[in-house]
């Protein structure tokens, strides 16, 4: 019987296989440290990766996840109730306080201060330091007012989310009593905004409003520059939703009740040009403009369907304001805007003045500010029903 045998392999032959396999060893890990390497250099950038440094973690894009793909469009839905007044003054130390340290001040109008956002001009300081204005001020029209630090958290009870700090008595009592009003605010959790480069956002179920205030005053937004005050304004609206711009502008008086062209003085001081001015925060991006400054309430109008509400005058004005007529006429403006800043309703709810300087509901709100709008806006007025409802004139556009 004749079997096939093989023949027995060499040692060479032998060690073949095991080179072979060796060598793809070797391959696959150079080409791993080939990969690696360049997935370094790759997060290192050029010039990390030239000196061999440590990779920087890379920095996501805006608009990206944490992953890097693109995020879902951010579109806020719904609508934001804002609630806006004039000046407020609580009285001033020593004497002119009022009762109860202030803790029923506003009780007869707080079913008025509701909305998301309850906004007021802070027409003076809570401190007890600093030196006033006047002593140093020649002359009958120096006022400075102090209110107690501990009225700040009377304003917070009352329902005002943010308060407005840019006009001429937020320096009544120099640095120190400024300084001791932001902290007053501060320690209730109460913001403020109008002081220079300040946007304060506030956010409404997951809607964001800016607010920025002006005045022609030291420390302020200064609402005299126009250019600076819109550029201002379109950061604020990069930065949000909606955006409110409050001024403190226009000349004193119970007979300022009028909206006058081109720039006002009181007292020699350049009040600016509400009406411009108006007009260009609005151009920049502003979608509500609440004014106040001359004591009074003036007129409405509608700019590219963005309301102008140029004075809503005094809310209150304790021992230290003038009352009687004009003086005494009040209001809460009530706006509803949608999350893109459109205009959606608002209604004026009259209050006025009563002795010694607390607000109250009713009085002629409503009958002067609608003749008022009609006569300094025209075609372009507010058109305010007699239960103050506010619409838009049918063309309001320009």
């Amino acid at each position: 019987m004749i079997r096939s045998v093989g023949r027995r392999p060499g040692r060479r032959e032998r060690q073949e296989p095991v080179r072979r396999q060796r060598l793809f060893v070797l391959g696959l890990v150079g080409a791993v440290v080939v990969v690696v390497a360049a997935v370094f250099a790759f997060r290192a950038g050029p010039e990390d990766a030239a000196s061999a440094g440590p990779a920087r973690t890379p920095q996501r894009k805006p608009g990206t996840t944490a992953s890097g793909r693109p995020a879902p469009p951010y579109h806020p839905t719904g609508n934001v109730r804002i609630a806006a007044v004039g000046d407020i003054v609580m009285g001033s130390l020593p004497d002119d306080l009022p009762p109860d340290d202030g803790a029923s001040f506003f009780d007869p109008v707080a079913d008025l201060l509701t909305g998301d956002v309850v906004l007021g001009n802070l027409e003076g300081t809570l401190t007890t330091g600093g030196s006033s204005k006047c002593e140093y001020i020649e002359g009958p029209n120096c006022f400075a007012f102090h209110a107690p630090p501990s009225y700040g958290r009377r304003l917070k009870e009352a329902g005002f989310t943010v308060l407005n700090t840019a006009n001429n008595h937020i320096d009544d009592f120099g640095a120190e009593g400024r300084r001791e009003t932001f902290a007053a605010l501060r320690s209730v959790n109460l913001p403020f905004t109008g002081r220079l480069g300040q946007i304060t956002v506030q956010r409404v179920r997951g809607i964001r409003v800016a607010l920025v205030g002006f005045a022609p005053d030291r420390g302020a937004n200064d609402l005299t520059d126009i250019p600076a005050a819109q550029r201002l304004t379109a950061r604020a609206a990069k930065m949000a939703d909606i955006v409110v711009v409050t001024m403190h502008a226009g000349a004193e008086g119970s007979d300022r009740t009028h909206v006058e062209p081109g720039t006002e003085y009181f007292v020699g001081e350049d009040r600016g040009d509400s009406y411009r001015f108006s007009r260009a925060v609005i151009d920049a991006g502003a979608d509500l403009v609440v004014g106040s400054g001359p004591h009074v309430m003036r007129g409405m109008e509608f700019y590219k369907g963005r309301l102008i509400a140029y004075s809503l005058g005094n809310f209150s004005g304790y021992k230290v304001l003038g009352l009687g007529g004009t003086l005494s006429t009040s209001g809460v403006l009530q706006v509803t805007l949608g999350a893109d800043g459109t205009y959606v309703s608002g209604r004026l709810r009259p209050t006025e003045i009563v002795e010694p300087g607390t607000p109250e509901p009713g009085g002629d709100a409503i009958d002067l500010v609608s003749s008022l709008s009609e006569d300094d806006f025209g075609s372009h007025a507010a058109r305010i029903s007699t239960d103050g409802t506010i619409r838009r004139p049918v063309r309001a556009s320009k």
